[in-house]
């Protein structure tokens, strides 16, 4: 554990979801794998497309409409029903197939493996202080079983714009009841959790569970309070 200035006990927390509570990495490449194998199953034209394809006209579409980029479901939404369109199908079939598409990769991606320490952690945490948690991504907290923990679950799209914009965050601290510099939040990501914290007067904690030296993070723009390496020091703060 690192402090890097003054830290103060936090009357609330808010947590990140995804590559702090769990490995998120392997369920996303599980749930793109689910959905090109559903293409290729249920619409064998989309084979004219590889994944690189699909890749490229993702991207393409979040410069055409950058919004999308705050709505993790509505950008897979979006994609899967143009890239349809540029094969031949109607508004109407593409439309219906997105919407099969996109719940073929819902449920893969929330077969997620929570680690018994983070329910062993945010079972104590939620006993001593109110807990919430913000996400950019699209994981269904209650799905997962950590809805449990949380008085709120916060979703980029659903709630506001994603981290770092201070959306979710003032919404969070509007509910929590509490001022900024009491809540302490908790993620993995030096941009959109540290910074997105900091910018609205929330204390940040780095997970750094690959024990990644500060200084050569690109991302470092913002500095967090405290970078803690496993979750259960979080025990030691609050």
């Amino acid at each position: 554990m690192q402090f890097y200035r003054s830290f103060r006990s936090p009357k609330a927390m808010t947590f990140d979801l995804d590559d702090t509570l769990y490995d998120n990495h392997p369920v996303i490449l599980r749930a793109e794998q689910a959905m090109h194998d559903w293409l290729a199953a249920s619409h064998p034209v989309a084979q004219d497309l590889t994944p690189a394809d699909w890749h490229r006209l993702k991207f393409r579409l979040a410069k055409e409409n950058p919004m999308l980029r705050h709505d993790v479901t509505e950008w897979r939404r979006e994609m899967l029903r143009t890239g349809l369109m540029q094969l031949g199908y109607s508004v109407q079939q593409a439309s219906a197939a997105s919407e099969e598409g996109l719940s073929v990769v819902l449920t893969v991606r929330n077969q997620v493996d929570v680690p018994a320490l983070t329910h062993a952690v945010l079972g104590e945490l939620a006993t001593r202080v109110p807990l919430l948690a913000i996400t950019n991504g699209n994981v269904d907290a209650d799905k997962i079983g950590l809805g449990k923990y949380f008085s709120r679950v916060l979703v980029a799209g659903r709630d506001g714009l994603s981290k770092p914009e201070p959306d979710l965050f003032l919404q969070a601290q509007a509910l929590l009841g509490v001022a900024p510099q009491d809540i302490l939040h908790v993620g993995d990501h030096l941009e959109t959790d540290v910074g997105g914290a900091r910018r609205c007067g929330f204390q940040a904690c780095w997970l750094n569970d690959q024990r990644r030296p500060l200084h050569l993070e690109t991302k470092a723009k913002w500095l967090p309070d405290v970078e803690i390496h496993t979750l259960d020091q979080l025990l030691t703060l609050v």
